[in-house]
C-alpha cells in the first residue's frame, strides 16, 4: 500500500538515442530507456523500487536536495554540466506488515538463493517479485 508520493531530481544523459538515468541522493540508482519520455516512467519505476527496497531493508532514506544544493555540490558539477535535470515523483511505501504464507519448501529454498544472488532479504525479494507481478498485470 502507497501512502505518499514524493519527488527527487534526476539527471538524464543522452548518447547515441539511449537516455541514462541516476539520482544524486539515491547513489546507484539508475535506468536507462530508448525515448525521453520512457526514461522518466522508468525512472519513477526505478526510484520506487529502489526506496522500497531501502525500507524493507532498515536503511535510512537520504534527505532529498534542493535544485540549488545540488548545483553547488562539487561532487556532481560535472555530471550536471551536460544533464537535463527532471524532477521524478516515486511512491514512498507504507509501514510493512508481517505476513505467514505457505510454499512449497523447494520453491522456498529457490526463493531464498535467489534472494541471496540480488543481495536481498527474502521479504524483499518477494515484494519486488509481486510488485513487477501486479505491473504486468495492469
Amino acid at each position: 500500500m502507497v501512502t505518499d508520493m514524493a519527488s527527487a531530481h534526476a539527471l538524464i544523459h543522452e548518447e547515441n538515442g539511449i537516455y541514462g538515468v541516476s539520482f544524486p541522493d539515491f547513489p546507484g540508482c539508475i535506468t536507462t530507456a530508448r525515448a525521453e519520455d520512457d526514461a522518466i516512467r522508468k525512472a519513477s519505476e526505478v526510484l520506487t523500487f529502489h526506496v522500497a527496497g531501502m525500507v524493507e531493508d532498515g536503511e535510512p532514506l537520504p534527505r532529498l536536495r534542493s535544485l540549488t544544493e545540488l548545483r553547488s555540490d562539487p561532487e556532481i558539477i560535472e555530471e550536471l554540466a551536460d544533464a537535463m535535470i527532471a524532477l521524478v515523483p516515486f511512491e514512498l511505501p507504507a509501514k510493512a506488515v508481517r505476513v505467514n504464507i505457505s510454499m512449497d519448501s523447494t520453491l522456498l529454498d529457490a526463493v531464498d538463493r535467489a534472494a541471496d544472488a540480488a543481495g536481498q532479504s527474502r521479504s524483499a525479494y518477494l515484494a519486488e517479485a509481486v510488485r513487477e507481478r501486479i505491473r504486468r498485470a495492469g
